[in-house]
């Protein structure tokens, strides 16, 4: 790989490239935090959700993290995730399934860590990863990675370029988080929460308020070797989010398929409800733009009856945390907590009047129009920022 820079291996630019500790996570205040690759989300940690590390001060002491080192993951799903180490906990420790970089002086750890993020590595971390089924790095191949070398001082002004880029657009995001939170909280200071029903509202199964509750087709009727690249859309349980649609990870089944599976067809307006997973229940509605659609298996169809509950007032119920545990009793399996239509049909729900159903409805799509200025935003400023890093690490910047 060909960078307008200098290049060197990793490890002429590292102190240490190790591996974390073997140990048992624990809810009991040990006063060592233990990070783990699933602690690391969005590019972020949050110390105080990190559980601590049941194991002897002796055995933790080699894997005990400072300001500035970098973490990777070497495993799984996630593999060559990279998280910079800020102000760490005193004492914090690194779970066996990372691996540590500590930067010597000769690089910036935020100009590293940056490149952490760019295509570059990435296109160096696909060929070096190893294992068929879910890949992985270790810390030679991780060693052998070639890092693009200005001298510091360039070094540092790219990192902090690309800092206030990165800052941007990460309060952007938050913002977005914080709406979706927000109507979470009108619905509770409106209703109030669903399990208690503090305002006594009359409860009603999901299948008295709907025309229609369809879930996917199981077993050889819809497998992974019918999807084709075009065609009818396909709902499964990642396109669901809580309360939102998550347009990725698209798969597709011929018309002709389709057809002969109509009766799950959904339709722009109906409520999905993912009934595996975590959360175990979530819902969305299906866009405008997504005309018809084919539910899988474990994502439950519901078409609301108008005349007594609307969507929205039903999508935002489902996804207060209180309808989970309302539905505790209803969840199957000791291994997998899924929740099957026909008991989810059962599931008995307060339904506030219809006009006050129709106030927060308007107070939630003010809310969503706000909430698609600010992912347009994010949108921008997230292809600014690619396109900085892109020319931070070819000398262009």
């Amino acid at each position: 790989m060909s960078f307008v820079f200098p290049t060197k291996q990793l490890s002429q630019l590292t102190t240490e490239i190790d591996y974390g500790v073997t140990a048992s996570a624990s809810d009991l205040d040990t006063g060592t935090k233990f990070l783990r690759i699933t602690d690391i989300q969005d590019g972020s940690v949050e110390w105080e959700k990190v559980p601590f590390c049941d194991a002897p001060k002796s055995k933790l002491q080699s894997a005990s993290l400072d300001d500035g080192d970098i973490v990777f993951a070497r495993t799984g799903a996630t593999t060559g995730k990279s998280f910079l180490i800020r102000s760490p906990p005193d004492g914090a420790v690194f779970a066996s399934y990372l691996i540590r970089v500590k930067p010597s002086s000769a690089v910036d750890s935020g100009y590293l860590a940056h490149f952490f993020q760019s295509s570059g590595y990435w296109k160096q971390i696909k060929k070096r990863t190893q294992g068929a089924a879910q890949g992985g790095v270790n810390a030679t191949s991780l060693s052998q990675i070639e890092i693009p070398l200005p001298t510091l001082d360039e070094q540092r002004r790219i990192a902090a370029i690309l800092d206030k880029a990165d800052a941007l657009r990460r309060k952007r995001k938050r913002a977005v988080a914080l709406l979706d939170s927000f109507t979470r909280s009108i619905f509770l200071e409106m209703f109030g929460d669903p399990a208690t029903n503090p305002k006594k509202y009359t409860s009603r199964t999901f299948g008295s308020i709907s025309t229609k509750m369809s879930d996917g087709p199981f077993g050889s009727n819809l497998k992974s070797d019918h999807y084709v690249e075009h065609g009818v859309r396909v709902i499964r349980l990642q396109n669901i989010g809580v309360g939102k649609f998550v347009d990725n990870d698209k798969a597709f089944v011929t018309k002709e398929h389709f057809k002969s599976l109509s009766k799950h067809k959904c339709l722009p307006g109906d409520i999905l409800v993912g009934t595996l997973g975590d959360p175990n229940l979530r819902a969305c509605i299906q866009p405008a733009w997504l005309h018809e659609a084919l539910n899988k298996a474990d994502c439950v169809q519901i078409r609301v009856d108008e005349k007594i509950a609307l969507p929205e007032y039903i999508v935002s119920l489902i996804n207060q945390p209180s309808v989970e545990k309302l539905a505790h009793g209803l969840i199957l399996g000791q291994t997998r907590s899924r929740i099957s239509m026909g008991r989810l049909r059962e599931l008995a729900v307060p339904i506030a009047p219809l006009d006050e159903q129709a106030s927060f409805v308007a107070a939630v799509r003010k809310a969503s129009r706000i909430r698609d200025g600010l992912n347009r935003s994010e949108r921008a400023l997230s292809q600014t920022f690619t396109s900085l890093q892109s020319r931070a690490f070819s000398g262009q910047l």
